[in-house]
Order: C-alpha cells, then structure tokens, then sequence
C-alpha cells in the first residue's frame, strides 16, 4: 500500500535543464515492491489512490501489466496523480517531486474496512507513506495494529518528507511491524546506530530484522537465533533506485516459499541486482536459470558471479 507516481527521466545526453525530451514512466516504493513480486510469480495487489487524470491512467495500466491486482486503486476526482522528475547517475539520482495535494495523500484509515485482509500473507508498507499526511500516518497505524495480519515495514526514510518527528515515528512504526527491512545509512541517519547490532537493539520487537549493508551485503536477525549475514553480488550498477524495493521483493517471496535466512537474503540480492541494472526504478528479473544457479551456489562461487545488464557471469 502507497503512492506511485507517474515518473519523467531525460531522454537526451545533457544538463537535465537543457532536456526538451523526457521518458514517462511510473515509480513508488511499493508498487515497485509489488511489480517485483508480481514477475517473480507471486499473487499480489497494490492498494492506492489516484487522480481522475492521464498520468494516474497510465500509472493504473502500468502497474496492472506488471500482473499486479489493481482492484484496490481509488480514483480521486479532486486530486491529482504525484508526479517526480530524475535525473538518473550511477552513484545515486536526484528526484524532484511534485506530490503535495495528491490522491494518495488523501487516504485514511477507512481504507482498511475494504480490503478483506483475511485473505492476505503479508501487508508491505513502508515509511514514505506515513509521512504524506496525517491521514496516511493514521491508515499505516491501522494497518499495523489490525488483529492477525503479518506485516513487512520498509523504513524508506525520506528527509524530506519529514520534520524533526521523523526517527521517533519511524522506530514506532517499525515495533509494530513482524518485518522490517531498513539500510544501515538509514539507521545512522535516524537513530546514530548503523551495525545491525546495534540496529536490534534501537528495534528489539519485530520477529525478523533485516538490515541492508549496501554493497557489503545484508544481515538478518530474528527471535531466538544468530544473525546471519550475506555478502551482496558484485553489480555493474547501471542506476540504484529501486534496488532497495526489489531486495524487499525478493526476500518476502523467499519468506513466502519458506526458505531459511541466507536464501531468503540471497533471493533479496538477486532481485536487487536487476533493479541496478535499469534505467527503471521496477526491477527486470535476471533468468531463472541464473537465478536458481545462484541460490544454491558455494560461497566462493557467489562471490566470484557478476551481474550486468549484459547478464550474468
């Protein structure tokens, strides 16, 4: 459940200002979640709101032909679809967003009366919600607290999107969460903590913690067992948004198949590399054949694979 914006990237070589081209395409942190889910066969629906407009058109269509259920969408007729300009870079991209007023910022708490979530696994949300409005605040609470639904929580923190309330509202809504994925420059940032160590310690409730190390890897813990730490796949990184959302993916499809951590970690970083070998911030699969010969593979052999967009060696 969240925003998805229609998204605007150069199509020319350049100084973005000097760009008279652009790309449309579509982009949020859980719709990409659940585009990634959905290619890698898993039933998934995306629950949002959009404007009664061209763009929010387009990011529906978009988002249904990634196999993704979009019976949940509400279309507002007074609000706009968010919208965000990139400027994309190997090393990270600057976004520019224009999404105060939208659809999706509109959404509350009501929302949950129509979702019949007896029939779902997991709830992913994530932080970048919360901090729309308080409306939105208030519907990642209800979701949340609702009695018997497991949920996976991305911190996603965006500064931007928050006052000086961010890190106290984010550790709360992390406690809540039966999972939560949050990287270690995200930790710091929030709560001056970045091993997962001492992450664990700052969010000592949820059953599986899962701390992303960027390029070194990531690190699991959950109640009642050792950490378990996986060393990230060397990637030739073609743009890094949305790496984040396809490692989420990937691991809750492993949770879903009840794989044990490392695979489940292994299966968020294969799912990352094809996100960082895109232009697009919703990941492209790398062959099941790969994929399958990864999973399985010693450590020595996955240290020594690398992904590219050409595939992978």
């Amino acid at each position: 459940m969240g925003e998805t914006m229609a998204v605007f990237t150069p199509a020319e070589a350049g100084p973005p200002e000097e760009a008279r081209t652009w790309v449309r395409g579509f982009g949020g942190a859980e719709s990409n979640v659940a585009c990634a889910l959905a290619a890698l066969g898993v039933e998934v629906g995306w629950v949002s709101a959009v404007g009664d407009d061209p763009f929010g058109r387009a990011v529906v269509a978009s988002v249904a032909g990634a196999g993704v259920d979009v019976s949940h969408v509400r279309v507002d007729p007074a609000r706009p679809t968010g919208l965000y300009l990139k400027e994309a870079g190997k090393a990270g991209s600057t976004a520019r967003y224009y999404r105060a007023g939208s659809a999706a910022s509109a959404l509350g708490p009501e929302v949950v009366d129509g979702l019949g979530l007896d029939a779902v696994a997991y709830v992913h949300l994530t932080g970048i919600t919360a901090a729309l409005s308080p409306s939105c605040l208030a519907l990642v609470h209800a979701l949340l607290d609702h009695p018997g639904v497991r949920t996976s929580f991305d911190v996603n923190w965006r500064p931007a999107l928050w006052g000086s309330s961010g890190p106290d509202v984010l550790r709360d809504l992390a406690a809540k969460a039966d999972v939560v994925l949050v990287g270690d420059d995200e930790a710091e940032a929030l709560w001056g903590v970045s091993e997962p160590a001492a992450v664990r310690e700052v969010l000592p409730s949820p059953g599986t913690l899962v701390v992303k190390q960027g390029a070194v890897g990531a690190t699991v813990i959950e109640t009642g067992a050792a950490p378990v730490f996986e060393p990230a796949l060397a990637v030739d990184v073609v743009e890094p948004v949305g790496a984040g959302d396809a490692f989420a993916a990937g691991f809750l499809a492993a949770c879903l198949a009840g794989a044990a951590p490392a695979r489940r970690l292994r299966a968020g970083h294969l799912a990352a590399a094809g996100a960082l070998c895109t232009l697009s911030d919703v990941a492209v699969p790398l062959p099941a054949a790969d994929v399958a010969r990864l999973l399985a593979a010693d450590p020595a052999a996955w240290a020594a694979a690398r992904v590219s967009a050409a595939g992978v060696r």
